[in-house]
């Protein structure tokens, strides 16, 4: 009977430093889900003149290209910001001028390896303003292609004169 129970013991202990073994790999695995996985958030476009555009937009970290910047990444790498692609703002912007159809354009700086955002809806700051990017009210501490998104982040772009 002894040795019986020593044998469920044993069989016990081992099962359960089996399992044990196993548990970080899986509880990292779940908690570093696809990064650059599609989220939802709200978009708003503050012009001098009021809302330009309001409305939920479903982004990802993607290439962005405007007219005056060209083709770039803007997927949170950017800068070293993120080890792995993420939704951005800007991204987000891009999204929601594809899908609802105005225009946005942004001057591409190598130095911060991101965009300046210049003109939203043929609306630009030019030398007296600039359009402010913050989410969740709070101005980001970074360019519109570095800031990583989460779902339902809110996401402004405000013109703002200095």
């Amino acid at each position: 009977m002894h040795r019986t129970s020593a044998r469920r013991t044993l069989i016990a202990a081992t099962a359960l430093g089996l399992a044990l073994a196993s548990a970080p790999a899986v509880a990292h695995a779940e908690s570093t889900p696809g990064t650059n996985a599609p989220v939802k958030v709200t978009l708003t476009v503050q012009g001098p003149d009021g809302v330009l555009f309001k409305g939920k937009i479903r982004t990802r970290g993607h290439e962005v290209t405007t007219a005056t910047g060209g083709t770039h990444r803007c997927d949170g790498t950017n800068g070293g910001a993120n080890p792995s692609a993420v939704p951005t703002p800007t991204a987000a912007l891009d999204d929601a001028a594809r899908k609802r159809h105005f225009t946005w354009d942004g001057t591409w700086y190598a130095s911060f390896d991101d965009y300046s955002v210049d003109a939203i809806k043929n609306v630009s700051g030019g030398g007296s303003a600039y359009w402010n990017i913050s989410v969740n009210g709070t101005s980001t501490p970074v360019g519109g292609c570095q800031f990583k998104l989460n779902a339902g982040d809110k996401v402004a772009f405000t013109w703002t004169a200095f």
